[in-house]
């Protein structure tokens, strides 16, 4: 009877586990607990940044920093777009450029060079893979210097090559494809694919890519990110202005604040303005992100 009145309103799980209601209820709640720390950690200088770009500068240091004063944030959008001829339109344009081209690039050679390790034996294999994985170790910033000796040699610094260039190699990302092609594409579908005729690149393109579609967008996610939020490789290779990517741009703007005061406020809307696409690239690849998830289970 005891161990009845016991058990009682516990599930068969709990049984199984040992765990009670009581808890479960409170892992429960230190989880909600921790997740909402972390959320207002990383949603508070978003709110702060989005109020401070409604601000005009006499009011940004006079005012409540994280509530409105009046309204401005369409008029300061305004005046950063015509400030100097609208040069942070151009910068826009070339971190669009640098991320989205240098992303999908690098998606499209990460997978094929991963799918390779994963599908392929050859002699040297696995020496390779150690060096991709030792390229995963190397920071960005370690490789900036040796970068820009190479690129003076052939008379490509200042150009937009010498940011695009570098960010089309992702060792994470032949790392990520390759076990990812290896656990999710079966291969009695190639050996399919083969006795049907088709070849190697076809096989790749037609159906191997089809089930690797998570961790492709994962790739580009992360190398769209990476790209964007690139600032020591811009600030070694390039010195024309027009050339610059809105990180490196607001960048100088900033250093100019004593001088020219009323560049505090395009900082701060160009700043907001710059995480936009960003938030827009996770909301449209999420969806494929999950279907391709799924699609992956059933085949």
């Amino acid at each position: 009877m005891s161990f009845l009145t016991r058990t009682k309103g516990a599930t068969a799980d709990d049984l199984v586990t040992g765990k009670g209601p009581k808890e479960g209820l409170l892992s429960r709640g230190a989880a909600l607990l921790i997740m909402s720390v972390f959320t207002l950690y990383f949603l508070v200088p978003i709110w702060w940044l989005f109020i401070a770009s409604t601000k005009d500068r006499g009011q940004l240091l006079t005012t409540p920093s994280l509530w409105f004063a009046d309204f401005n944030l369409f008029n300061n959008i305004r005046d950063l777009l015509d400030y100097n001829d609208g040069i942070y339109v151009r910068w826009l344009g070339n971190s669009l450029l640098y991320a989205g081209v240098g992303a999908i690039l690098a998606t499209i050679l990460a997978s094929m060079c991963g799918y390779a390790l994963a599908k392929y034996s050859f002699r040297g294999r696995e020496l390779l893979f150690n060096v991709v994985l030792g390229g995963v170790l190397v920071p960005a910033t370690a490789l900036a210097l040796p970068l820009f000796l190479l690129f003076s040699q052939v008379n490509l610094t200042n150009t937009i090559w010498a940011v695009l260039l570098p960010s089309i190699v992702s060792p994470f990302g032949v790392y990520l494809s390759r076990i990812y092609a290896a656990s999710s594409v079966p291969d009695e579908l190639i050996e399919a694919a083969r006795l049907d005729g088709a070849g190697e690149v076809r096989t790749f393109f037609t159906v191997s890519i089809r089930l690797m579609v998570p961790a492709l967008v994962t790739v580009f996610l992360f190398q769209f990110v990476t790209i964007w939020n690139n600032f020591f490789l811009p600030l070694i290779m390039l010195r024309s202005q027009e050339l610059f990517p809105v990180t490196y741009g607001l960048y100088t703007w900033n250093t100019q604040l004593n001088q020219i005061p009323e560049l505090r406020t395009y900082v701060l809307v160009g700043s907001l303005l710059s995480i936009i696409p960003l938030i827009i690239a996770f909301l449209l690849l999420q969806r494929f992100w999950r279907g391709g998830l799924g699609a992956g289970s059933v085949k």
